[in-house]
């Protein structure tokens, strides 16, 4: 087996690994809010969502195209791969996928052992934008296109990721107070009861959403990797086989729940209601499905958030929990850096080592990283069982401070 070929293997496994994570750390985007309120068992809820990721990711390739696209400057003015560069570079556009992954994935990790509803989407651009630019320079990352319409990481990324959340808070804020506004009178207990109803189409719809736009983000990689291989060509196509099994892979990690960032998300930003948890879920799958045919490559964990907190916001008296909020702010923002320190770390190590030894040793440093997570997350477990206890500041998986004084005891 040459090295190039190891390096594809590698690429396509640990591609599936991030859809798997990816699934599993975005549960809660969905079905968080249906579960907090009771509107579906959390049992239920996963299984409904994976289902329906599963569904969404055959239903466009816009996202999966952005990613090919957006990162690394491989195509020439025509839109077609550098055929003189990819004949030359292949092997080092695998290993800067291949690092981008590592980074995307031990980031993801980290972030739902912490209950952080950070984005996988940021967290897979910064690690390929990270070992991009330790291997190419700074002008080796498509930052805005060819110039002529706004494009490239800023365009279909960074200018996404700083809106999206803003535009479904506000759509979220006047949808509650609307609701609240129409129902005046409506005795409360036939209110959560309808709106129950009304979450599991809501939230139905949100999970369709998120199967259209984050699995194709790892369609978007292996064809890359393809590309990078010389096992395909066309960047405006993804292939049969990579929409079948990124779309398998993203519904396994949705089913298995990410119980963590699902309690983060249903319990500790707002006490949620179901008139609330309607208004956010339908802002949230009106804003993932434009963007999706809009070819953004938005974070679906933004516009989850900024559409409960609008919840909270929209409903008088309701409380939103700030410190909860900006905590998550903060992991937003400290994302793409830190998935590019990975990616660009694990490149420096890959790229330093001759032949097989390169590539082997960044696949061990990832197996190191993402077993120390899994097993440090037993310690404190968080499950089905316990992801609606009421939250105080103190449970499993609450904060990185609780999680290691847990952890201690």
């Amino acid at each position: 087996m040459s090295v190039s070929l190891l390096l594809l293997v590698l690429v396509v496994a640990t591609a599936i690994a991030f859809d798997f994570t990816n699934g599993f750390h975005d549960t809660g985007n969905a079905m968080a809010t249906s579960i907090a309120t009771g509107a579906l068992k959390p049992k239920t809820a996963v299984t409904l969502s994976a289902v329906l990721n599963l569904i969404g990711a055959f239903l466009s390739v816009e996202v999966a195209l952005t990613v090919t696209n957006a990162v690394v400057k491989i195509q020439d003015k025509s839109g077609a791969p550098k055929a003189e560069y990819l004949a030359d570079h292949g092997h080092l556009l695998l290993m800067i996928v291949f690092c981008g992954l590592v980074g995307g994935i031990v980031w993801n990790l980290l972030t739902w052992l912490l209950g952080l509803p950070s984005s996988s989407s940021h967290a897979l651009f910064g690690g390929l934008v990270g070992s991009t630019l330790v291997a190419l320079g700074i002008n080796g990352v498509n930052w805005a296109g060819d110039g002529t319409k706004l494009d490239g990481v800023l365009g279909k990324v960074i200018l996404p990721a700083l809106g999206s959340p803003v535009v479904a808070a506000i759509v979220s804020t006047i949808g509650t107070w609307l609701i609240f506004r129409i129902t005046e009178g409506v005795a409360e207990r036939y209110k959560e009861a309808g709106f129950r109803w009304g979450q599991i189409g809501t939230a139905s719809l949100v999970s369709l959403a998120h199967g259209t736009n984050d699995a194709q983000k790892t369609m978007g990689v292996i064809t890359l990797a393809l590309i990078a291989y010389g096992a395909h060509s066309d960047t405006t196509t993804i292939p049969w086989w990579v929409k079948v099994v990124c779309a398998a892979a993203i519904a396994l990690g949705t089913y298995l729940g990410g119980w963590r960032i699902i309690r983060t998300l249903g319990k500790g930003l707002v006490e949620i209601s179901s008139p609330q948890g309607m208004a956010a879920e339908a802002a949230s799958a009106a804003v993932i499905l434009s963007s999706s045919h809009l070819g953004f490559a938005l974070s679906t964990t933004h516009v989850a958030t900024g559409s409960i907190m609008g919840s909270g916001i929209g409903k008088t008296g309701a409380e939103v929990r700030w410190g909860v909020a900006l905590r998550m702010v903060a992991a937003w923002l400290i994302t793409l850096p830190c998935a590019g320190a990975v990616g660009a770390v694990t490149y420096l190590i890959g790229s330093s080592l001759p032949g097989y030894l390169g590539a082997l040793a960044v696949f061990a440093i990832l197996l190191g990283l993402s077993s120390y997570f899994l097993w440090h997350s037993r310690k404190a477990p968080v499950s089905a069982d316990n992801v609606n206890d009421d939250w105080d500041g103190g449970e499993p998986g609450s904060s990185a401070v609780d999680d290691l004084a847990l952890a201690k005891n």
